[in-house]
Order: structure tokens, then sequence, then C-alpha cells
């Protein structure tokens, strides 16, 4: 169930916060003014689903603020994470254009999150109207197929090791030695599409040859050159 309430009084307008998205970034004032008029803003506390994998798809959604986690769950109950969402970017762009399009996947908050919500009929309407948005979306959409190809590519021909060394060298902050932060194990066995008891022994691995070091629930990254020589070639953007 979604659990929506008040957006804050000092949030921007509609318009300002439109033109902070991504997808949005190149479009005429004109464009970003009729987008403004057609969608709704909602807020949604942490936990909740925003959609749900194989319901109708009612609309495409832009994060304008906190973080949200796309994910698969298969028949047996495993997950996957396809992506994490940060302001700015957007999800289920893609099932607006599907005859009875379906949500491809589960969206959860992992923040507070306010949403611009954009009616799949206002989208194609716009589509239509606005050839500045059209260019925009396929640019949105060969973006996201090169995201998929890398994660399938990923999963198919890489260990879990070499998984798991690329996306602590892009979750790391800091340019030499970085803190990878609020990611549970469990999280990055999702995230990398195994189980907790393989991410925690590929840490340990990691731990014993000098590349990171676990402290207080965050992952320090000790030694780049270790971790990029163990990814190898694998390219998670």
């Amino acid at each position: 169930m979604q659990v929506e309430k008040p957006i804050p009084e000092d949030r921007p307008s509609t318009l300002d916060a439109l033109r902070r998205v991504g997808l949005f970034a190149t479009l005429s004032e004109l464009t970003v003014a009729r987008i403004a008029a057609a969608v709704q803003i909602r807020h949604y506390e942490p936990a909740v689903h925003i959609v749900w994998q194989g319901d109708r798809a009612e609309a495409a959604y832009f994060v304008l603020r906190g973080r949200v986690r796309v994910y698969r769950v298969s028949r047996e109950g495993r997950e996957q994470v396809l992506v994490r969402l940060e302001p700015g970017q957007a999800f289920n762009t893609v099932p607006a254009f599907v005859e009875d399009g379906r949500n491809p996947a589960n969206a959860v908050c992992l923040s507070e999150v306010t949403l611009a919500i954009l009616p799949r009929e206002d989208l194609q309407d716009l589509i239509l109207a606005h050839g500045d948005l059209a260019l925009a979306l396929l640019r949105n959409f060969a973006g996201r197929l090169s995201h998929l190809t890398n994660l399938v590519e990923g999963l198919a021909l890489h260990t879990v090791q070499e998984r798991l060394a690329r996306f602590l060298l892009n979750q790391a902050e800091g340019e030499r030695a970085g803190t990878v932060q609020r990611w549970t194990q469990q999280d990055i066995a999702v995230h990398l599409g195994t189980v907790r008891d393989v991410v925690g022994r590929e840490l340990r691995a990691l731990e014993d040859a000098g590349a990171i070091r676990i402290e207080r629930g965050q992952i320090v990254l000790l030694n780049r050159d270790v971790l990029t020589a163990i990814a190898g070639e694998i390219d998670q953007d």
C-alpha cells in the first residue's frame, strides 16, 4: 500500500524540480512546462513499494528526492537488483509504449522519496507533440539497454569475486582510499545476483589479500590496484 504525505512547503516549484531530471536536461522551456502541467508530485515513506512487478504500468516515474531500488524476484524468491536510482533519474518509462504494458520490476523506497509521476497516456501525447522529448527518451532507452547488457554479461561471464571487486570500486567514496557505506552483505548479494554467504566468503578473501578492511559495518578500500586487477575489464556503469 502506498503511503503518502503532503510535500514540504519549502520544496522547489515543479518546473524547477523537473529541470534537474537528467532526461529533461536538453528539453525546451515549452516542453518542460507541458510536462510540469501533466505530472503529479507525490511523497513516499521509506520501505514503501511504488510499483509491483507484473502490475499494469500506469505511469512513468521521475525521482526528485531520495533513493529508489529497482529489483526483480524469481519464482524461487531470489532477488536481483537492477539499479539504485538517485534524484534526477527515471524508471518505468519503457512500459508506457508497450500495449497493455506491465511493470517489469518492483520499485521500493530506500529513503523518503519525492516523485514526479507522468501518466502513460500523457507521456504518449507529449511524445507526439514534442520531438525533443521523443529524442531524449530514445537516448534514455539506449542507455538502459547498455546497462542491462552489461548486467547480463557480468552475471554470465564473470565470477562473484570479479563482480564484487568492480562493485566496491564503483561504490567507494573518495579518490584513493574510499569507504563503501549503506550496503549490507545481503544488499550486496542481491545486487550481484548471488547469496549472502558467498559475498561474506569473497569479502574475507579480499580482506586476506589486503585489498579491503571491514570495520563497524563498513568496507574500507585499502588497495585499489588489487581490486582493479581482480575486476579486470568488467563494465557495470
